[in-house]
């Protein structure tokens, strides 16, 4: 049986001007050979409501700096199981969009881990995400990716 780490996090589909979506490569420490494409986000402390979280981690992991309610409402909820470093998790997770002209990624913000398991990023189209046989998560970000896209567009962030 496997025991789950309880956590709650916010996760940021940051978008650009061409409808692409800011992607970071990871590897998982306890197993070198998984690799992985992920959205900027993670963790919320405790008493940290989503939205903050968001903020937060945007501004670590990108340099990007929002208030909590320039990001609006959630676009999505789920609820997700994985390991990571040895520790198998059970995450409760919102998605938040942000819209950018541009972005120049500054990941000085990173903590520990992220240095020791992110090695690199950049920009994805929801056809690339469609088409790649690399492992992107969620599992259904093209989907996800174009149904954001789809709908009313949001004011764009002032970069």
């Amino acid at each position: 049986m496997t025991v789950f780490h309880p956590r709650r996090a916010a996760r940021v589909l940051l978008v650009d001007a061409s409808g692409r979506v800011l992607l970071f490569a990871g590897t998982d420490p306890a197993r070198p050979g998984h690799r992985y494409w992920f959205t900027p986000g993670g963790g919320l402390t405790p008493g940290e409501s989503p939205a903050v979280g968001a903020a937060r981690e945007l501004a670590e992991e990108t340099g990007l700096r929002l208030t909590p309610a320039e990001l609006g409402g959630s676009v999505r909820t789920e609820t997700i199981e994985f390991p990571f470093d040895g520790v198998w998790y059970r995450q409760e997770q919102e998605f938040f969009v942000v819209r950018v002209p541009t972005w120049e990624v500054d990941t000085a913000g990173f903590d520990a881990i992220e240095r020791a398991s992110v090695t690199g990023h950049r920009w994805w189209s929801a056809a690339e995400l469609a088409d790649t046989t690399e492992r992107c998560y969620p599992a259904d970000l093209a989907d996800l990716l174009t149904q954001v896209l789809a709908a009313a567009p949001a004011s764009e962030a002032s970069c």
